[in-house]
């Protein structure tokens, strides 16, 4: 059995592969020896993904598509395996998310989260199961966030969205795992990276707010949240089905009214 040092002779797919988590998720993937289906709206972030990997010796597909369009992620899914033959792991990290008042969020806002997170990921889940079922192996991994359980004021359509992930990961987990494929989710914490700069904590005040409710002092890096997913992509993994791995510095667990004379929060 490989552990999670080594994806020689496996094919992946990442969604939202062009950037941040996705794009760390597939070159990591790539550099343990997995080919890796890149799967994003836009061709140019993929094509830069795709060069990165290529810089390290590594081998991926450009898949530009839409995972809103549940025929385009069969085509898409069925033309990776055409051309690799096979399917092993699926990372549905995509996401779409913005801060707002649940009164301020028009129908089209919502359906543009939900569609992206919730079904998009099960649309790239069903296309992986035509795949991974027959061969009897497979890895779904659904990247989901603490306030899926705790809530989230001003992320109600992507607090929704993936409370519905861990729903689909522990119910598939059932369905699927007599045939050896696996169905888990990874919660990051607050993950330093350029995108949620810009969308989450665009000002030091909102930055330091959520700093100061992290135990760890600290967000989370680009790295250890990578190194989590593999372990759980992995076969090291193969008896972990329809769970939820946080890593996340203990902040979802910081919710105490009171404080220690002492405490730093």
């Amino acid at each position: 059995m490989k552990g999670f040092d080594s994806f020689e002779g496996k094919v992946a797919v990442v969604t939202g592969a062009g950037t941040g988590l996705g794009r760390a998720f597939s070159l990591r993937l790539a550099e343990l020896g997995a080919t890796v289906g890149l799967v994003g709206r836009r061709s140019e972030p993929l094509e830069e993904t795709a060069s990165l990997i290529r810089d390290i010796g590594g081998s991926s597909v450009v898949m530009p598509l839409d995972i809103r369009d549940y025929d385009a992620v069969e085509k898409g899914f069925d033309g990776l395996v055409e051309e690799t033959g096979r399917l092993d792991i699926l990372i549905n990290n995509a996401a779409g998310n913005f801060i707002a008042r649940a009164e301020d969020i028009t129908a089209n806002g919502w359906s543009a989260v939900v569609g992206i997170v919730l079904n998009g990921s099960f649309f790239c889940a069903r296309a992986a199961s035509r795949h991974m079922l027959p061969q009897r192996s497979g890895k779904i991994m659904n990247v989901t966030a603490s306030y899926a359980w705790v809530g989230g004021p001003g992320t109600v359509h992507s607090a929704s969205a993936k409370a519905g992930l861990i729903a689909m990961a522990k119910t598939l987990a059932v369905e699927w795992g007599g045939r050896n494929v696996q169905v888990n989710c990874l919660c990051p914490g607050f993950v330093d990276t350029e995108q949620s700069r810009e969308k989450l904590w665009p000002e030091d005040e909102a930055r330091q707010h959520l700093m100061d409710r992290i135990p760890a002092g600290r967000f989370g890096t680009l790295e250890e949240t990578v190194e989590a997913g593999m372990f759980m992509c992995s076969d090291a993994a193969n008896y972990m089905n329809g769970e939820v791995l946080t890593i996340d510095g203990a902040e979802w667990l910081n919710k105490g009214a009171l404080l220690l004379p002492d405490a730093k929060l």
